[in-house]
């Protein structure tokens, strides 16, 4: 019995062997200088400096304010700057709904779009004239943030302007909230601001409201009007994840940076994180997944000691 196949590879191997100093003799022609080992070195120096600025600070929140509670006991579970008060963008909108619900609107009444709520308001898919439910406006306000469907429901909850925003802010007091204040129910203005503390009560006064938690969790909504097909989707990253959500918002002005507040249960436990001026879209979710899972992990470590 032969043995060819191994023959032929020991020779084929050799003739690797062989063509190596040849390449490597390549390389160094094309960066002269530089020895591959060498190159490979400063790449690799590069790489470390890269991966250690995208390491998160100490705490693991990029975000300017934050703050881990169970809503449960009410225990803080981790804070960064949780008392400052500091503008929410549209997390303002968990208040503008509870408001709104308070004065028990028929939610299938639909009203018209008009050019007072357009102006300013920044992206939107409604138009001037058109005629819309409340209670498909109330889903556009929580999920997507459309500031004009917010400014509408406000102008129909039969409160005047100035007696909405007085009664947001004694919800706020009600609700214990010492550094909230609002101007305005959308959150454009920065003078509408809160502690992380703040919001993360908020949100659990918001996500207590059945329907205010049907909607905050929501992936996807649609409806249709007499002009056209309105497909939403929720800003609120985690809803598409793995994550039991159990209510949430997201927020931005270029004042406030980007905002996110998200109840989540998770291993048996509930948990509401809230970031406030985080610099990217990306980070506020990641900061708030890491305040998460190391707080689950940290649990899972001590119930095994």
């Amino acid at each position: 019995m032969t043995f060819r196949a191994p023959r032929t590879l020991g020779v084929l191997m050799l003739a690797a062997l062989l063509a190596g100093p040849a390449r490597t003799a390549g390389a160094a022609t094309r960066y002269p200088g530089i020895t591959l080992h060498a190159a490979s070195a400063a790449a690799s120096k590069r790489t470390h400096r890269r991966s250690r600025h995208r390491r998160p600070p100490p705490g693991g929140v990029y975000a300017r304010s934050a703050i881990l509670v169970d809503p449960s006991t009410g225990e803080v579970l981790f804070e960064k700057n949780s008392s400052r008060s500091a503008p929410i963008a549209s997390l303002t909108k968990l208040m503008t709904a509870l408001v709104f619900l308070e004065q028990k609107p028929d939610l299938g009444r639909e009203v018209e779009v008009t050019p007072v709520e357009l102006s300013g308001a920044g992206h939107t898919q409604l138009r001037h004239g058109e005629r819309v439910a409340l209670g498909d406006l109330l889903h556009m306000s929580l999920m997507c943030s459309d500031n004009v469907a917010t400014r509408v429901i406000a102008r129909e909850s039969g409160l005047s302007a100035d007696d909405f925003v007085a009664r947001m802010n004694r919800k706020a007091v009600e609700l214990g909230l010492g550094g909230a204040h609002f101007v305005e129910f959308t959150g454009l203005d920065q003078r509408n601001v809160a502690t992380a503390a703040d919001v993360a009560r908020m949100l659990h006064a918001a996500a207590h409201d059945p329907l205010i938690q049907q909607i905050t969790t929501t992936k996807e909504f649609e409806f249709r009007t007499e002009r056209r097909l309105h497909e939403i989707r929720n800003t609120d990253r985690l809803l598409y994840g793995h994550w039991d959500v159990l209510g949430g918002k997201t927020g931005f002005i270029q004042e406030a940076g980007y905002c996110f507040a998200t109840w989540i249960r998770t291993q048996g436990r509930d948990l509401i994180a809230v970031v406030l001026g985080a610099p990217t879209n990306a980070t506020r979710f990641a900061d708030a997944v890491r305040l998460i899972q190391k707080s689950t992990s940290s649990a899972v470590a001590g119930s095994g000691s």
